[in-house]
């Protein structure tokens, strides 16, 4: 039986090294690029020859844009609106990318903890600088609460603290295991019913079941990480 952990596996596609740095272009890469090209392509071609009336294609973006939309303004609130285009940006990025991999012989690129902690730290990162940006060092009173009492607000500000600097790493793992773990499944189940001939009937319909369910994790891990950004940018425009 092939070794499920063997879909994870990069692979160079364009060997490149500079100053002694390995920069080759890989599989990942490639499915980055391919991830960003079918974003592009999608909306322009849903765009084209935009209608009163819309086609399916044309009516599945404008669901795609009002659901990120609502979401924004639900969670972030109405002063998130100028930051749309990155929350939706990073959305149909991560679907595209959870997307791509379950297409055969495809390659899951946020399977890869380097990939989801890369996302992760810029969505940290933004949001942070927006918080000082739109606060200054009132930024901080995110780490203390209204209310707390002065004895205990030392060991407050040290878990808040812990938890804020813990974002990007819970947000990075969350994808990173979820498609990890599910991709490691169906290629198991998928491996068992090959082996299994015959009799692989009934192993078979499971392996349809998992799949169905691992298309609709690719987009609720899409969703979780989105509004999980729009919760920390909520926090930087409103230090809720």
């Amino acid at each position: 039986m092939q070794n499920p952990l063997q879909q994870f596996l990069i692979k160079e596609i364009i060997p490149l090294e500079i100053a002694g740095y390995n920069i080759s272009f890989t599989n990942s890469a490639l499915f980055m690029v391919l991830a960003t090209a079918f974003i592009i392509g999608f909306q322009v071609w849903s765009l084209k020859g935009e209608t009163l009336v819309p086609g399916r294609l044309q009516s599945f973006y404008e669901m795609s844009y009002e659901f990120i939309s609502r979401m924004t303004f639900e969670n972030a609130g109405k002063e998130a609106k100028k930051y749309f285009p990155f929350i939706f940006s990073l959305f149909m990025f991560v679907l595209f990318g959870n997307m791509l991999g379950m297409v055969p012989y495809g390659f899951t690129f946020t399977s890869h903890i380097f990939v989801t902690f890369a996302l992760a730290a810029l969505v940290f990162i933004t949001v942070t600088i927006i918080g000082f940006a739109r606060h200054g060092l009132k930024y901080f009173s995110l780490l203390c609460p209204e209310g707390v009492p002065l004895a205990v607000a030392p060991l407050v500000i040290l878990i808040e603290l812990i938890s804020y600097l813990m974002r990007p790493i819970t947000l990075a793992l969350r994808l990173f295991v979820n498609m990890m773990a599910g991709h490691m499944i169906l290629k198991l189940f998928a491996a068992f019913t090959v082996m299994m001939g015959f009799w692989g009937i009934m192993p078979f319909a499971v392996v349809i079941g998992v799949t169905a369910f691992e298309f609709f994790i690719a987009g609720l891990q899409a969703y979780v990480f989105t509004i999980l950004t729009c919760v920390y940018l909520n926090d930087a425009l409103n230090l809720h």
